[in-house]
C-alpha cells in the first residue's frame, strides 16, 4: 500500500512526523480518510479521535479543534490540543463532563454558558468516540 508523510502538530510541540498508509480525520463538516494522493484540502477540526494507519496497528489521538491540509506534500495536521487514546482515563472524561454540567449551571452570562455549553459538547463528543 501506498504511503505519504503525516504531520500532526500542536502548539507545544511537533505531536508525529512519519509515512502512513491512511489518517481517519474529524472534520467539522464529517470525518473523512486521507491516502496518498488525495487531492489538496483544507478542513477545520472538531473534537475527535484521529486514526493514524501505518506498518504498526492503528494509533488513535484525540484532537480538540484545528485545521487539516493535505498538499503536494501530504497531510498536516495542525491541532489545539492533542492528547494520545491511551493517555486517556475514563474517570477524568467523566469527571471533566460533571464540571463542565455545573459550569453550564453556574455561569453568570451568556458568554460564560456558550462556553461552558462548547467544552461538555465537546467532552460528550469525546465520552462517545471512545465508548466510555
Amino acid at each position: 500500500m501506498s504511503t505519504f508523510h503525516f504531520e500532526l502538530v500542536s502548539p507545544e510541540k511537533l505531536m508525529f512526523s512519519g509515512e502512513v498508509t491512511q489518517v481517519d480525520v474529524p472534520g467539522e463538516e464529517g470525518d473523512f480518510g486521507v491516502m496518498a494522493g488525495h487531492a489538496p484540502f483544507v478542513a477545520t477540526l472538531r473534537p475527535g479521535v484521529l486514526t493514524v494507519y501505518g506498518e504498526n496497528a492503528p494509533t488513535m489521538i484525540v484532537v480538540r479543534g484545528g485545521f487539516a491540509e493535505v498538499g503536494p506534500n501530504g497531510l498536516t495536521v495542525l491541532a489545539q490540543e492533542v492528547i494520545p487514546v491511551d493517555e486517556i482515563q475514563p474517570d477524568v472524561i467523566r469527571q471533566a463532563i460533571e464540571d463542565a454540567k455545573e459550569d453550564v449551571a453556574d455561569a453568570k452570562d451568556d458568554r460564560t454558558r456558550d462556553k461552558a455549553t462548547e467544552r461538555l459538547a465537546q467532552l460528550e463528543v469525546l465520552k462517545d468516540a471512545l465508548g466510555h
